[in-house]
């Protein structure tokens, strides 16, 4: 990495860039440069990515689809590609494109582990806000706390994602994450810094963290840190993101593989699902008093 004060994580002593390298935890991490950084976003007026890739890891991830434009050998959460001149194309963009909603990021978790040493995410949420946009961000990591120094006081919404309240299943879908705690504390520190929060609920597995128990604990939750928006998701069939969710209920819970394979793929099934779904979620929300805070 050539950005900024700090050295890239394998530089080596003649300044060369490296090939790809594997960290200790057996992920393959190759330093890339990228054209462009921001692009238009369905979720926001504009989204970012300062990898491609993810060490998270989690079996449901819908990011797996990123493996059709930029293939690897690797299983999705045992690469990441670091576009370490991020900052610096981000800097170019902003001086021609006009303020708006940015939403971080939409393709990978932009605190994952790598970000402690790289700091793009960081510098590249400083330039947007100094250029005069609103940065929405989520997360399932606390490395996000890090950077409450530039984030305070600024136009900033943080968010976090929970998909289950049990950390135990929060640990098998989402390996490499911050637990459930340590993200609900994420929500505290940033609301206690004066920061609106945010709260993704999603995906909602299903007999895992879509039951009445599961829904009335998540909102409990929420209603608890004072978070001041909350969303719901349900599980998706997205490319890629079949095999993986198998993989994990084979290991922990075979009884549930074809229950979750008619939900997402018996069109019946899913329509009636979903509208049951909803109908429980609001009905929770309701409960925990925080139903004009969903999204």
């Amino acid at each position: 990495m050539t950005y900024g004060n700090e050295a890239s994580l394998f530089d080596s002593l003649d300044g060369h860039r490296p090939g790809p390298q594997v960290t200790a935890d057996g992920v393959t991490v190759r330093e890339v440069s990228c054209k462009t950084l921001l692009n238009r976003c369905g979720i926001g007026d504009y989204s970012f990515n300062c990898y491609v890739g993810c060490m998270h890891g989690c079996g449901y991830c819908y990011a797996r689809y990123m493996q059709r434009f930029h293939p690897h050998a690797e299983e999705w959460g045992r690469f990441v590609d670091v576009k370490v001149n991020a900052a610096v194309v981000l800097a170019r963009q902003i001086r021609r494109l006009p303020p708006g909603d940015v939403f971080a990021c939409s393709a990978c978790d932009g605190w994952q582990p790598l970000e402690a040493h790289y700091r793009l995410t960081r510098e590249c949420c400083r330039l947007l806000l100094a250029a005069g946009f609103h940065v929405d961000i989520l997360t399932k990591s606390r490395l996000v706390l890090r950077d409450l120094d530039i984030l305070a006081g600024r136009d900033v919404r943080v968010g976090v994602t929970i998909t289950t309240p049990d950390e135990r299943w929060a640990a098998i879908w989402e390996p490499a994450a911050a637990s459930v705690a340590e993200r609900l504390d994420v929500l505290r520190q940033a609301k206690a810094s004066g920061l609106a929060t945010a709260v993704m609920f999603g995906p909602l597995l299903p007999e895992i963290s879509d039951t009445d128990a599961a829904l009335a604990r998540l909102f409990s939750l929420a209603a608890d840190v004072g978070v001041d928006k909350i969303w719901t998701d349900t599980l998706n069939p997205r490319p890629r993101v079949w095999p993986s969710v198998q993989e994990v209920l084979r290991r922990y819970r075979p009884d549930l593989l074809e229950h979750y394979r008619r939900v997402l793929f018996d069109r019946d099934c899913r329509r009636a699902y979903r509208q049951e779904l909803d109908r429980r979620v609001h009905e929770a929300a309701a409960v925990s008093g925080v139903s004009d805070r969903l999204g």
